[in-house]
């Protein structure tokens, strides 16, 4: 039903401003989008797309390995880069879509020389990464922000192993969309797993909203697309479609993927290959797991390892109640060099990982320190709700622009809790972040997002309630990321988690709980935000502080 509500809401506002208001409509005859729109947009303070005379064009990653006390040079640049033979101005890290994967060894520190190149400011952040506050890329909090023509010097440490990646801090809804992100690998703690596996591959899984073979607008002073999110329509690994793997037969591969997308979550499958999950944000699962898929949210890293038994194509499938995506294939011919199949059938226990977790058993059943609830204040048109009488039993149907109008709540989360795809497109795109508030809530208090700040001091061990209401104006999934330490997840709607590693994003359906445990061990005013971006934009975030 509340979608119904939004859609009254919606509609209603629409009439109200389109009195008030010259506008251009953001339908086009020829597509979803009008991506020539000049000037205000029906609900937004003018539109942006990036326009570039230079020619540099867009390259794909590479690896940088990096030792400690290195220096390292990395430009935020506009480029030109092609997908599905059509060619965009974007944004890029030294001119790679995605940006240089760093490899560093665990304990190292290096610094990073970052040469704002774009026509807005920026800054980068280090997700994961449990170091300096000042490196941290938070505007107003670790640092001010870089202007275009600026330069900035980022320290950046690496206690820890694992798959960590960096991005901006600024419109993350528009500067990582446009291609701005990395990855960063931090071995030591994987060395030990080096003999089980033929090759690594790294997968930075992505989409972009493209129509009319243009990029759809950003809002030019705040996000649009703020309810929902900006759900691509077009799929790209490693900033591009047709991704293609070759490899031998028997061949186990080991997979880095990480979501860098604004909002969609995917569930990732290798079609009939046999997959092992063996790992996640900071490090290794107490125990791998066989799975047939694995669900990753924006700001999440998987480690998998798949098994290519025989010769053939694999699809890498983005396969989600609502639809199936194919995203790339792995080619497999020959025959395998050194073969791993029975060191894969074997399901490991890593003891270096229940070792460290073991510490903190003691704290598993503590009390809750802060109880946070996840929800939406849609602002000046809630007084419009009580409009929804007489269309309760408004069936779920198609709009003409594929949009779904109705009571169409839980056809696309079924019982999941994810929204998996756009299907209020219209009025999604309409939204823009100073129209409603998304909010962390203080269940204690009832303050709200940055007007309260959870406290600690390094050593405490704390527990995190994460609720996200399912009563809200529209209850969906919120991935939500903690800077600056790390978490366990304990448990989700009261069943324990039996299989623990460290991590700092975790995704919460709509209408679930989720206790996670977080160990504070560095200090500093560190964020707890939502890591879809146009929540984020839209205030969806609160702090830790941490005294040393």
């Amino acid at each position: 039903m509340k979608k119904i509500y939004m859609y009254l809401i919606f509609i209603l506002s629409i009439i109200v401003l389109t009195s008030c208001t010259q506008t251009n409509s953001v339908m086009s005859g020829n597509g979803m989008f009008d991506n020539n729109i000049n000037g205000n947009n029906m609900m937004n303070s003018g539109l942006y797309t990036p326009t570039t005379n230079t020619n540099q064009k867009s390259s794909e990653s590479q690896i940088i390995e990096l030792n400690n006390g290195d220096t390292y040079q990395i430009s935020a640049d506009i480029v030109e880069h092609e997908i599905e033979g059509n060619k965009y101005s974007m944004f890029s890290y030294n001119g790679m879509i995605p940006g240089p994967l760093l490899k560093v060894k665990k304990g190292s520190s290096i610094k990073i020389n970052l040469k704002n190149n774009l026509d807005q400011e920026t800054t980068i952040h280090w997700h994961g990464l449990r170091h300096n506050i000042k490196d941290d890329g938070v505007p107003g909090i670790s640092q001010e922000p870089v202007m275009p023509g600026e330069t900035h010097i980022y320290t950046v440490s690496f206690p820890d192993s694992g798959m960590f990646w960096y991005h901006p801090h600024v419109r993350e809804d528009l500067q990582q969309d446009l291609g701005l992100y990395g990855n960063i690998i931090v071995y030591d703690d994987f060395e030990r797993n080096l003999n089980s596996f033929n090759r690594e591959e790294y997968i930075a899984i992505d989409d972009i909203l493209i129509d009319n073979n243009k990029i759809v607008p950003y809002g030019r002073s705040n996000a649009n697309f703020a309810l929902m999110g900006r759900f691509g329509n077009v799929m790209l690994l490693n900033g591009k479609t047709g991704y293609e793997l070759n490899t031998n037969e028997g061949d186990v591969v080991r997979f880095y993927l990480t979501n860098s997308a604004n909002v969609r979550p995917f569930q990732i499958d290798f079609g009939e290959a046999k997959m092992k999950l063996v790992g996640s944000d900071l490090g290794m699962f107490e125990k791998e797991d066989f799975v047939d898929s694995v669900i990753i949210s924006p700001g999440e890293r998987y480690i998998v390892d798949v098994l290519f038994e025989k010769i053939g194509i694999y699809e890498i499938r983005n396969k989600n109640p609502s639809r199936t995506y194919v995203l790339g294939k792995v080619i497999v011919s020959g025959e395998t060099k050194e073969d791993y199949s029975n060191e894969f059938n074997l399901l490991k226990i890593d003891d270096f990982a229940i070792s460290d977790i073991n510490k903190y058993e003691a704290y598993f059943d503590k009390k809750i320190d802060y109880s946070l609830d996840l929800t939406l204040d849609m602002q000046g048109m809630m007084n419009m709700e009580n409009m929804h009488s007489g269309m309760q039993n408004m069936p779920c149907h198609q709009m003409p622009d594929g949009s779904m109008m109705g009571n169409c709540d839980g056809q696309n989360q079924e019982k999941s809790g994810i929204e998996w795809e756009d299907d209020m497109n219209m009025m999604n795109s309409m939204m823009n972040s100073n129209m409603l508030k998304w909010i962390i809530k203080d269940k204690n208090t009832g303050k709200e997002n940055m007007d309260f700040k959870m406290n600690a001091k390094v050593g405490d061990v704390i527990k995190i309630r994460l609720f996200n209401n399912p009563n809200s104006m529209h209850p969906m999934q919120h991935p939500i990321h903690l800077h600056g330490q790390r978490f366990l997840v304990l448990e989700k709607d009261g069943i324990k988690n039996e299989n623990l590693v460290w991590k700092d994003t975790v995704l919460v359906p709509a209408g679930s709980t989720i206790d996670i445990l977080v160990d504070v061990t560095n200090p500093g005013e560190w964020m707890l935000h939502c890591h879809i971006s146009e929540h984020l934009t839209s205030d969806m975030m609160t702090s830790l502080n941490v005294e040393a």
